[in-house]
């Protein structure tokens, strides 16, 4: 997943960042004066690698169905090793999000499967801005990566905990809410990615041309499903999970 703020805090894997970094040597200075220029590689493909994950069962049976048990998702990245680290636990793995490098790019992503009137949902949240001046300065570009990086987000999600989809199929038709959680109005919002198993298929190798392409394109993408969030019924029932449950 590419970094969020790089252009404020250069990577230690340079290759793999959201920016490639080359080098540039200023005229009649040494070699340690050369200055390094941050090339912007914001529309290439993004390709999910198993590889690359890292999964931790926490409190949970790989095969315990989410209706009769709690499962959340925390998913991180390193820049140092560009590996990705998925948590499948009862609530978000908060040593993860430890850490001023952690609190200051905000690019963990949280999902939480939820039963509302007995029909089951995977509800991910996406912070793009707030909690400092910097993810304010960036919210657009934030905004576009997570749009971009959200497929390989969500295959991350079915393969770590694929024994859970392979014992419960239909969770695989379950509906994906995405929430964008942000200070400015114009990305605080919740869609609708439609099943799980059609959001994390949708082609995260396409590049594009610019950040309104891609935002084009997600809207094309849930505008097949113009529905409202799912309400919890009022008061207690044994349809939907507790209303305290959230993340």
């Amino acid at each position: 997943m590419s970094t969020l703020t790089t252009s404020f805090l250069p990577s230690l894997e340079k290759e793999n960042s959201l920016f490639v970094y080359t080098r540039r040597r200023r005229r009649g200075h040494s070699k340690k004066s050369q200055s390094i220029i941050p090339v912007a590689r914001l529309f290439g493909p993004s390709i999910f690698e198993a590889s690359k994950l890292k999964v931790l069962f926490l409190g949970v049976d790989e095969k315990k169905h989410p209706a009769r048990l709690p499962r959340t998702y925390t998913l991180t990245h390193s820049d140092i090793t560009c590996k990705l680290t998925l948590a499948v636990s009862q609530t978000i793995n908060n040593s993860q999000l430890e850490g001023w490098y952690n609190r200051l790019q905000r690019d963990e992503v949280i999902a939480e499967w939820k039963k509302v009137k007995g029909k089951m949902s995977l509800h991910v949240h996406c912070h793009i801005s707030g909690d400092h001046f910097l993810l304010d300065f960036v919210a657009r570009l934030r905004y576009y990566i997570f749009c971009k990086e959200l497929p390989v987000v969500l295959k991350a999600f079915v393969h770590g905990d694929g024994n859970l989809l392979k014992n419960y199929p239909e969770l695989e038709e379950a509906l994906v809410w995405v929430y964008f959680h942000s200070n400015i109005q114009e990305f605080n919002k919740v869609d609708c990615w439609g099943p799980l198993k059609e959001a994390s298929s949708l082609s995260s190798t396409t590049t594009y041309s610019s950040s309104s392409e891609l935002g084009e394109t997600q809207m094309d993408n849930t505008s097949n499903y113009n529905l409202d969030l799912p309400q919890p019924c009022q008061g207690s029932c044994t349809c939907c999970f507790p209303s305290t449950r959230k993340i």
